[in-house]
């Protein structure tokens, strides 16, 4: 079996949802090939996990990005074709699918093997359920973040690099100038703390008592719809269905009671820990450990801790 994987970058790394796809190609007993466009240093790094990888030097706007991946999916005729599930990966997987008559799954957080078939597994109706799918023939694939393991180095496999003409006619549309928001320095996606407050934590002040455990922590903050629809915090630090899809080590919900368009955007954290006063609350059925109480009384003394904690470390 054959995977292709696009590999994303930002910056000069490669973003941690694209490494988590060398783990899920091993995860499958594949042969896999990275494509990476635009970043040579990217591609070497990739190469030193063990993942032989394409080079090739070119735009990374989406038209031209479809345009190479399609041509490489040609030549190198693979059985799959993963992707990170970012915004650019959801633009490109179905441009690709569709131009080239393949099945094209979205948000998979799971893959599994029945005989000499896959079956990707994915989050439906708001994640309140489980589905899972079967493709015929080659399948591209957008993986959500967190859903595999960050591969540890290998022995260097090595980069190829190539040239892909693109014609002027593919480019229908060109990025004349790129505008950053606050959001951009709310990497949400990559932490591996992220401290989450909800409505219970009743005002804006309270809401403080998130960011300073989050500052303790070294983590990253998120939130509910309503303390950002109340101007407690910016909507780049929203979690869930219509705000950002997290998946760190440990997740601190705070005054969260657990509805679906919350959970599905942080069900895949390692570890949860959840406050709330309500004893029946639903976040209780996913937390790893529940705290009944006061989130305002619970959290001083938590911080606290830490603190101490940190202290003792130096």
């Amino acid at each position: 079996m054959k995977a292709l994987l696009f590999i994303e970058a930002d910056g000069e790394k490669a973003i941690g949802g694209s490494l988590e796809l060398i783990s899920a190609v091993k995860s499958l007993d594949a042969e896999g090939t990275a494509l990476i466009v635009g970043n040579r240093s990217v591609a070497d790094n990739i190469a030193a996990l063990g993942m032989p990888a394409i080079f090739i030097d070119s735009a990374a706007d989406c038209d031209t990005l479809t345009e190479v991946l399609s041509e490489i999916i040609k030549e190198q005729n693979p059985d799959i074709v993963l992707l990170a599930n970012t915004t650019l990966a959801k633009d490109i997987a179905p441009r690709v699918a569709g131009r080239m008559c393949l099945g094209c799954v979205i948000d998979v957080i799971g893959m599994s093997k029945n005989d000499d078939k896959i079956i990707y597994t994915r989050p439906a109706y708001g994640g309140t359920v489980l589905e899972h799918i079967e493709v015929e023939g080659t399948a591209v694939i957008t993986v959500r973040n967190g859903s595999f393991a960050k591969p540890e180095n290998a022995s260097n496999a090595g980069v190829i690099e190539k040239k892909i003409e693109i014609p002027a006619s593919a480019v229908k549309a060109k990025i004349i100038d790129t505008v950053k928001e606050i959001s951009e320095s709310v990497n949400l996606e990559e932490a591996q703390v992220v401290v989450a407050g909800g409505r219970g934590m009743g005002n804006a002040e309270n809401f403080k008592l998130v960011e300073e455990l989050a500052d303790v922590l070294g983590g990253v903050v998120g939130a509910t719809r309503p303390p950002i629809e109340d101007g407690w915090i910016s909507r780049a630090h929203q979690v869930g269905q219509s705000g950002k899809i997290v998946a760190p080590k440990l997740y601190i919900a705070c005054g969260i009671s657990g509805a679906t368009q919350h959970t599905s955007g942080m069900s895949g954290a390692s570890y949860i820990v959840a406050i709330n006063k309500d004893e029946d609350a639903p976040i209780f059925e996913i937390a790893n450990v529940g705290i009944v109480g006061n989130v305002t009384e619970i959290l001083p003394a938590m911080i606290t801790e830490m603190k101490k904690a940190k202290e003792k470390i130096k």
